[in-house]
Parts: C-alpha cells; structure tokens; sequence
C-alpha cells in the first residue's frame, strides 16, 4: 500500500472476474473468447474493405469504419485481461493501469454513441436531402463530424481517472467485477464518494439524453418524409437503408441501458449476473456489428466476397 499526502492508494488492485463462479469461469470464457475473435476479425474485414475500395468512401461508410475502430478498442481494453483472469488467475491489475483500461473503456463506450448518432443523421440527409446528401456531407465535413465526436468523449470522461485519484481506498483492493468499471472503484473507496458517483450519472443520463433526443428527431423526420412519398416501394426503399443502423442501434443501448441501471440501482440483480452481462455488453456490440452491417447492406456483402476470394469486377 502507497501511502500519499492526501489518500491511500494500493499500488494494485485485484479483479474476481465473476464473483461466486470462479470455479467455472474458465469455461465462461470461452464463448467470450469465440465474441472477441469474431469481433476482431469481422471489424478488420470491414476496415480492409473499406480501405481497398474506392467505392466506399461515403459518409455511410467512412461513419462506419470509425464505429469498427472504436468496437476495436473497446473490446481489446477488457478481453485480453479478462482472458488472462478466467484461464491464467492473473487477477492483479496495477493502479494506474486500472483507471487506464477504465478510462479507455467509458471514451469508447461515448465514442460509438456519438458515431451512432452521427449515422443517423446521414440516414436522415440521404433520406430527407437526397439531392444534396453528398454536398452537405464532404469528406471533410465527415472528417470533423468524427473529430468533434473524439474530442466529446475525452472531455467528458478524462475527469473519471482524476476523480478517482483523490479517493481513499484503505485496505480494500480486491474489485468483484472482471474489469475495471467506473463504479466498481468507487464503491470501494473508505471516503465520500459522491462526486464521483454524481459526475458519472449525469454525465451518462446527458449523453443518452443528447444523442437519444439526436437520434430520436432524425428518424422522426425520416419517417415523416418517408410516409410522404407516393408509392409503398418508394417507402420501403427508403427505410430499409435504415435497418442496419436500427439493429445496430438497439444491440448497443438495450444492453448498455440495463448495465448501466443495474450497476447503479438494481440490488436485487445477483451480481454476477451483473457482471456476466456488463462483461458480454462490451463484446456483443463489437461482434454484431460487421455481421449486421455485413448481411444486411449489398454493398459490403459484394466487397467482402470479392475481397476474401480475391476476383475482380
């Protein structure tokens, strides 16, 4: 234990992994190592070919290569260390290094709801604005799109590590969760916490509140012009480009919304099903999304077949 002017600081903190089923996490892992593989290879897949094809530098797509590289961090930042928790028992993680991968997973966590926004507002321009989709959204414009969503996400979450740092822990070191979450830190400090625990709730209700309200506006006005176009194809065309975005969508806020809710008030939530379920929500959205977008969207299933079997047009 390091003993500073301030607070009391371990030099390590120990993760459970899933408190209560240590005896047969090893096996638990191993579905959770089959998401992480799909998630990498399926997220490279989709990078690959929108790198390769000229075809695809698109504000749709260049959205989506950002959401693939943020799906990347975020699940790296837990399942290599969760991995080596359930199969190696390395369950000590240095101070430093835990309030790194935290922070690391709450600014992707932010990252991918700015760029699910920022989607859904250029379903919203291709829909609503077809004639002028392109001349609204440049590369440059989607550039910055990307950048102000990236400096989003630093600012609101770069106070987590600092606030944290001023907290007390005493003895307590060991943090019955298999990352480092947020809130599994705080609840171990041994001084008020409030601070924390406030700064973190209002920041999380303000970007839900933010890009949900965002989210909300563009597909009410999509629907409102696709209702108004004249023919049932006409309309069914218009909101099926949208579907990908939809299902990506709800596989990222549903889970994330109960995590996020059991972590805070659901005591009656065993908690490692809490952590089972906190753990798989930052791995589903990563895996699901290439395989969404890939099934569901002509152009990526056409690229990703001529890319792995390597023909021409």
């Amino acid at each position: 234990m390091t003993v500073h002017n301030t607070s009391l600081r371990p030099s390590v903190f120990f993760l459970v992994g899933i408190p209560g089923l240590e005896s047969v996490q090893h096996w638990i892992a191993v579905p959770l190592c089959s998401m992480y593989a799909l998630a990498l290879l399926g997220n490279c897949i989709i990078l690959l070919v929108i790198w390769t094809e000229p075809s695809l530098h698109k504000p749709m797509y260049l959205f989506l290569a950002m959401l693939a590289i943020t799906d990347l961090v975020l699940s790296t930042s837990t399942l290599p260390k969760m991995l080596g928790i359930f199969w190696l028992g390395a369950r000590e993680i240095g101070f430093h290094a835990c309030l790194t991968q935290m922070f690391f997973i709450h600014v992707s966590s932010t990252v991918e709801s700015g760029i699910l926004t920022a989607m859904a507002y250029d379903r919203y321009v291709a829909i609503c604005n077809p004639l002028r989709h392109a001349e609204i959204l440049r590369i440059t414009v989607v550039a910055k799109i990307g950048l102000m969503v990236f400096v989003r996400g630093l600012l609101i979450i770069t106070p987590f590590p600092f606030l944290l740092w001023r907290l007390s822990f005493c003895q307590a070191t060991i943090i019955p969760h298999s990352y480092c979450e947020q809130m599994a830190i705080v609840m171990l400090a041994c001084t008020d916490t409030t601070i924390s625990r406030l700064y973190g709730l209002i920041m999380a209700l303000l970007v839900v509140a933010l890009d949900g309200t965002s989210i909300t506006l563009s597909y009410g006005m999509i629907l409102q012009a696709a209702f108004a176009l004249p023919s049932n194809e006409a309309r069914l065309k218009a909101l099926s480009t949208c579907g990908s975005h939809i299902c990506v969508l709800l596989v990222f806020y549903i889970p994330g919304l109960f995590s996020f809710l059991a972590d805070r008030f659901g005591q009656n939530v065993p908690h490692h099903i809490h952590v089972i379920l906190a753990s798989i929500y930052l791995l589903l959205p990563p895996m699901l999304n290439p395989i969404v977008y890939g099934v569901k969207t002509k152009q990526i299933r056409e690229k990703v077949t001529r890319v792995l079997c390597w023909r021409r047009d």
